[in-house]
């Protein structure tokens, strides 16, 4: 089964084209659903991460504040290596586990930090970057989740470079048009990937969409 990783920065727009693959009857297992399964009440992971970080990340039940560690992963590298340490493994076992039980011509692992991770590369067998202009980003970070600019542009900065991110694509998919536009170009790369799929070698000359 061919594997595509989906990778792109923040507010880029992975979920909603995670979402049209998925309605195109295409299996999805995404990396951040599974970091908040493996960190939900109860779990051996919060477990892990109550006793790798301070008090002040969770409420007086124990339960971990998501918004307050999402703040603080960005302002502070230190904090976030220490989460990272004790999520990424869990993350990609569960993806690992995930991808291994699907049954389709291919399948989609939605991997944020691909980029910057080679266990994840390793899992996939190609790589999809949805990528648009970083002012784009900070503009959407703003109206979706209230940020500043100043805080915007600091998440863009605590993340790996566009440049990186792109070099890192065997496809590319830009997502910086109309709704229409972005929809007939997962289409296409839908049927890129179900013919690839029949293939025994899945390196083939890249797709920048649209």
């Amino acid at each position: 089964m061919l594997k595509v990783g989906l990778t792109g920065g923040i507010a880029s727009g992975k979920s909603t084209v995670a979402a049209q693959f998925a309605g195109l009857g295409v299996p999805v297992a995404d990396a951040d659903t599974i970091a908040r399964e493996a960190t939900a009440p109860g779990s051996p992971g919060l477990k892990q991460l109550r006793e790798s970080l301070q008090g002040s990340l969770f409420d007086p039940q124990g339960h971990l504040d998501r918004a307050a560690l999402r703040q603080r992963l960005f302002a502070d590298p230190a904090l976030r290596r220490k989460v990272e340490a004790v999520l990424h493994p869990m993350v990609l076992a569960g993806l690992a586990q995930q991808l291994k039980s699907y049954r389709a011509a291919y399948c989609l692992a939605v991997i944020p930090l691909l980029a910057e991770t080679p266990a994840a590369r390793n899992l996939v067998d190609r790589v999809l970057v949805v990528d648009c202009p970083e002012e784009m980003q900070i503009a959407r970070l703003m109206s979706r989740d209230g940020e500043t600019a100043v805080s915007a542009r600091a998440m863009l900065a605590a993340q790996t470079s566009r440049a990186r991110r792109l070099a890192a694509g065997d496809d590319i998919l830009l997502n910086e048009g109309t709704q229409a536009e972005l929809k007939a170009a997962i289409a296409r790369l839908h049927v890129f990937y179900l013919e690839l799929a029949g293939k025994s070698d899945y390196r083939r000359p890249g797709l920048r969409l649209p």
